[in-house]
């Protein structure tokens, strides 16, 4: 019986704009090389709609809700722009830090791949599990599922236009933000008093500008 290998976390530095790519290359062209597979995550076979960041090899990312010209819309970030996190066994003899030249090899050679991070450039040090965790967390914050964090850029005190529902282009001025809610209480003028306002985050725009952001 095969006695399993010691897998840590590494992060593997790409160019920037090509962490995908360079997922896809690892993931493909370990089930075609011979035995790669054993030192990763990665299932020799592939399956129907499979996400590629269950296979440990992971480019981080996060989903979140932009407001932009009074639209809201859901974008994905990346977390880490230029790096792909990945679990595999890349020393051979643990004791004297070997390094499986036939796993170098193969991580260097992807396309996009420019090198570890951290460690030495022939000695590379993993990250802590609990580092793995903490990013692997806000990656899993953003499943499908979960509810989209809020990106937003208003400030108390300045001026926006309400862009929806039945205080259509009146102008207020922020008194309250609540980023939990996405919802901004606004300070309206109504027949020469004023009113308080609850809108959400894309209900309105800005047309003030504000040297600080939220």
């Amino acid at each position: 019986m095969m006695t399993e290998l010691k897998k840590e976390w590494y992060v593997v530095q790409t160019l920037t704009g090509q962490e995908q790519k360079a997922q896809r290359q690892i993931v493909a062209q370990a089930r075609t090389t011979v035995g790669m597979c054993d030192y990763f995550d990665i299932p020799e076979e592939p399956v129907k709609g499979e996400n590629l960041n269950d296979f440990n090899v992971v480019v981080p990312t996060e989903k979140v809700v932009e407001i932009k010209d009074g639209k809201k819309r859901v974008i994905t970030r990346k977390l880490c722009p230029g790096y792909v996190l990945i679990r595999m066994s890349l020393y051979e003899d643990e004791a004297r830090r070997t390094i499986r030249q036939d796993l170098w090899r193969f991580i260097t050679s992807i396309p996009g791949v420019i090198g570890f991070l951290g460690g030495t450039s022939t000695k590379p040090r993993p990250i802590s599990e609990q580092e793995a965790d903490n990013l692997l967390r806000r990656v899993g914050a953003s499943e499908p599922d979960k509810k989209p964090k809020l990106r937003v850029n208003f400030n108390i005190g300045e001026t926006v236009r309400v862009t929806e529902g039945p205080f259509m282009n009146f102008n207020g001025t922020i008194q309250q933000i609540d980023p939990d809610s996405g919802r901004l209480q606004i300070s309206v003028a109504i027949f020469g008093r004023s009113a308080p306002v609850t809108a959400e985050y894309w209900q309105v725009e800005r047309i003030t500008d504000h040297p600080e952001g939220v």
